[in-house]
């Protein structure tokens, strides 16, 4: 593989919370444990998703942790021509079609629901687009086929895209490029070899890897975190207005992030300093402790 190289990529949606944290750690330590490279990128590709000021105080949260990254910032929306670049390569490949169905329209031809919550997209424009509309977007095609890998903590993952999502859009209607499309060639552009993230991005691995099969990129290892949830079994996020995580916590909360997963932390360690907490992380860090699946949180040290 090569010397370890991870990144951690949050989307500035709103400030960084507890599961954000958790994920940070893991691929923090498991960076780090290997003698690795960890790099920060912002992923704002989605505008309307992008809460003003949310990035620098994700970079202020990590620092005041004492998160160490390399290098500089990586922000993708200042990365459009690289996307552009990977879009134009996959039309000279006739690997990509436009696409001007509404989703309403999909909604109604297409009754099976996608892995994604949306709808199994039924190839209405794989052969052309019809009656002279409007493209809307740029969808890659999928083979009917399984594309599978293996996950450091999920274990074996198997997925037909053809079934359960269809061609995907790489560059929307409204005008952003895809999530898809800006994370494969971000991971490529920097050389990631190793991608540690929660399991809610886990469906979307396989689309991932079908398009760095079409780019001829090379693929990570993965592994997919286990998520926390709120009481109600929901993914923290900024939809179920989870809380901001506190730096004033310290070790303790990122004693709580490992804890969650699955490390037995010391109590002393959780008191005490943050150069002392991730001495002793690094030095106990094993992916093989990290659970599949997690859960709601009780105690952990946050604001109410």
């Amino acid at each position: 593989m090569g010397r370890y190289r991870g990144r951690f990529a949050p989307s500035p949606s709103g400030p960084l919370h507890f599961g954000s944290l958790v994920a940070a750690v893991g691929s923090y330590l498991d960076a780090r444990s290997a003698g690795g490279e960890w790099l920060l990128r912002i992923e704002d590709v989605d505008k309307q998703r992008t809460q003003t000021g949310a990035a620098e105080a994700i970079r202020r949260t990590l620092d005041a942790f004492a998160f160490e990254w390399d290098g500089e910032v990586v922000v993708q929306s200042r990365r459009a021509p690289l996307y552009r670049e990977a879009l134009t390569r996959l039309r000279a490949l006739d690997a990509v079609y436009p696409c001007a169905c509404s989703r309403r329209e999909i909604a109604a031809r297409a009754p099976a629901t996608a892995v994604d919550g949306g709808a199994v997209y039924p190839g209405t424009c794989r052969d052309g687009v019809t009656d002279g509309r409007p493209a809307r977007a740029w969808r890659l095609r999928v083979p009917d086929r399984e594309i599978g890998f293996d996950d450091r903590v999920q274990g074996e993952v198997r997925q037909n895209l053809a079934r359960v999502v269809g061609d995907f859009v790489l560059l929307r209607a409204d005008g952003p490029f895809a999530y898809q499309l800006a994370v494969v060639v971000d991971d490529a552009a920097q050389g990631i070899n190793a991608v540690v993230r929660g399991v809610d991005l886990l469906d979307s691995t396989p689309r991932q890897i079908w398009l760095q099969r079409c780019l001829g990129l090379p693929t990570p290892s993965y592994a997919h975190l286990p998520v926390v949830t709120n009481d109600a079994g929901e993914k923290l996020s900024k939809q179920t207005r989870a809380a901001a995580v506190d730096p004033a916590a310290g070790s303790a909360a990122l004693a709580a992030a490992l804890r969650f997963l699955g490390h037995a932390v010391p109590s002393a360690v959780a008191a005490g300093s943050l150069a002392d907490f991730w001495r002793w992380a690094i030095a106990n860090w094993s992916m093989a402790r990290v659970p599949a699946r997690g859960g709601a949180v009780q105690g952990c040290p946050l604001p109410p």
